[in-house]
């Protein structure tokens, strides 16, 4: 065996995807010493995901101050990779762990996620990602477009920064103003949900409540979306309302889609375009993937499935070592799969499981080296 690949996402609560490439790979060399392991950590857009993009591909971190959730300064940063594409993550400035215990979504604002986006194009990065996910904000990205030009006015015709309370008193939306620079800049949004904007599926009342929002605060914050799409689509011309992932993080993806004219784009496919897996494949005997639990939900395209696709292309094996096995997976094969292994080796709850999972880890990976080095199936 020659080369292998990993790519496996984080396992929830338990191990980052860095991890979880340092276990396998120690398990690979174990029996394979030569073998070339090229090792792609996965982020879903939200916290760390800058620094799995720099930990695949290389490139460093740009460190500045902007506002913060609630319009503090704070120290942020977003990376630029060797190409000059710059990686935001949303949690940088607009994150919940940013604002602790004191969670109020409809006060907190993007605009600092506008800033390191501002500051990536006005230093020249000709393309951007930004990952969603993570955040303590409710503003369907308005924030962030104050920060890049957009005009917000009330009735009173008072220019204005909305957020979550006050998304309501948008009367008009003027975007002469954006930074000029933005048009000559691919905008990639990384996107993992599908929610639409507003109602029952929508940004307040699916995620509003763990920002700290009760139930009369998700009424007013899902009107105030409600409201911003209407005043978009009359003086924007684009419908968001429906768009799958206009709802994720409060409504900022179809801020990212409205203001910056952005794709939303699965994660993977946004990794994998990056770190040019395609071209990584040629020559690959292997490629391990993994993720908490796999189960009928993973056929929406999250990591395991969107890397399947791609090795089925090439014609290579994919592993995949995950935490939990659901029912109802075999479509998974169809895929491009190749075969799953849980890492639970005894019947323990979560909490019990999550502190012995690296250890977990490392007997599974050992038991499916020993077998390929004792079948020599692809020992070349």
């Amino acid at each position: 065996m020659k080369k292998v690949l990993l790519i496996p996402d984080s396992f929830k609560g338990t191990m980052s995807s860095a991890e979880i490439c340092s276990v396998m790979e120690i398990s690979i060399h174990k029996y394979f010493p030569h073998t070339e392991v090229i090792s792609i950590p996965v982020a879903d857009g939200g916290e760390g995901s800058v620094d799995s993009f720099l930990s695949a591909v290389g490139g460093n971190k740009v460190f500045l101050s902007v506002k913060g959730p609630y319009f503090e300064d704070i120290k942020s940063f977003y990376g630029v990779l060797p190409d000059d594409t710059a990686v935001i993550e949303m949690a940088a400035a607009a994150g919940l762990p940013l604002v602790g215990d004191n969670k109020k979504a409809e006060k907190a604002t993007t605009f600092g996620v506008g800033q390191l986006i501002e500051h990536a194009v006005n230093s020249g990065c000709k393309k951007i990602i930004v990952g969603l996910g993570g955040s303590a904000t409710n503003d369907g990205g308005a924030g962030a477009a104050a920060a890049l030009g957009v005009c917000f006015r009330n009735s009173q015709g008072e220019k204005f920064i909305p957020v979550g309370e006050t998304l309501c008193d948008i009367a008009s939306i003027d975007i002469s103003s954006l930074n000029p620079k933005l048009s000559e800049v691919e905008l990639i949004t990384m996107c993992d949900i599908d929610n639409p904007l507003c109602g029952t599926q929508g940004a307040a009342c699916v995620f509003a409540p763990q920002k700290g929002a009760d139930m009369q605060t998700v009424k007013i914050l899902d009107e105030g979306l409600l409201h911003m799409a209407s005043v978009i689509k009359r003086d924007l011309e684009k419908d968001v309302l429906n768009i799958p992932g206009a709802g994720a993080a409060g409504g900022m993806g179809a801020g990212m889609v409205a203001f910056f004219n952005s794709g939303l784009q699965m994660g993977i496919e946004t990794v994998l375009d990056t770190v040019s897996f395609n071209s990584l494949l040629n020559g690959a005997d292997l490629v391990f993937s993994g993720e908490g639990k796999i189960d009928f939900q993973s056929l929406r395209g999250k990591v395991v499935i969107g890397v399947a696709r791609r090795t089925k292309k090439m014609g290579v094996p994919l592993i995949a070592v995950v935490g939990d096995i659901g029912d109802n997976i075999e479509d998974i094969y169809n895929e491009g799969v190749s075969a799953v292994f849980s890492i639970n080796r005894v019947a323990v709850p979560f909490s019990e499981a999550k502190l012995r999972s690296k250890s977990d880890l490392a007997l599974t990976m050992d038991n499916i080296m020993r077998f390929i080095s004792t079948a020599g199936s692809l020992n070349k």
